[in-house]
């Protein structure tokens, strides 16, 4: 008598079905997607007014980002800009009258290099400041160290028992 295993031909069959089909089916789906992404359209026909808005874009801050210009982020608020930078470029005004409303309208935080003065003074002199207030505390730590003596340090004593939780 022949016993049949519980991996017999037609189930292994059937499995190879099934995944052949799943297969079939996820590359459809990806082949699908493909077809339906297209590449972007430029904003403007002008290349010319397009680099005119990347310049200022390269100079403003994202407001929602934060750490990139309105170029380089995706976020709502920095396509809105762009296009509002656009559009003031094409009524005629130019890169400076366009820097200056967006500087009256949000303060010089959407500068992505605030000019120097008494309420951005920090933000240009603050890390060096930092830089050499730290070095100066590790001179003079150090040189008070170098000046003590041995007997301020805590010998190692070797006859002491050691705590056996510290090992």
């Amino acid at each position: 008598m022949t016993r049949l295993s519980p991996c017999s031909n037609n189930s292994i069959a059937d499995m190879r079905t099934a995944v052949s089909r799943i297969v079939i089916s996820l590359a459809w789906a990806l082949a699908c997607v493909g077809v339906l992404a297209a590449e972007a359209l430029p904003a403007s026909n002008d290349p010319i007014l397009e680099a005119r808005v990347m310049k200022i874009s390269n100079e403003l801050r994202c407001l929602v980002c934060q750490n990139e210009t309105i170029a380089a982020s995706h976020a709502d608020l920095a396509v809105d800009l762009r296009r509002q930078v656009r559009e003031m470029l094409q009524s005629g005004q130019n890169e400076q009258q366009v820097i200056d409303y967006m500087t009256a309208r949000y303060g010089d935080f959407v500068l992505y290099r605030p000019p120097f003065k008494a309420l951005t003074a920090l933000l240009w002199i603050g890390p060096g400041a930092m830089v050499i207030l730290g070095l100066g505390t590790l001179f003079v730590v150090l040189r008070r160290r170098s000046r003590l003596g041995d007997a301020a340090f805590e010998p190692d004593d070797k006859d002491a028992p050691q705590d056996p939780h510290l090992s």
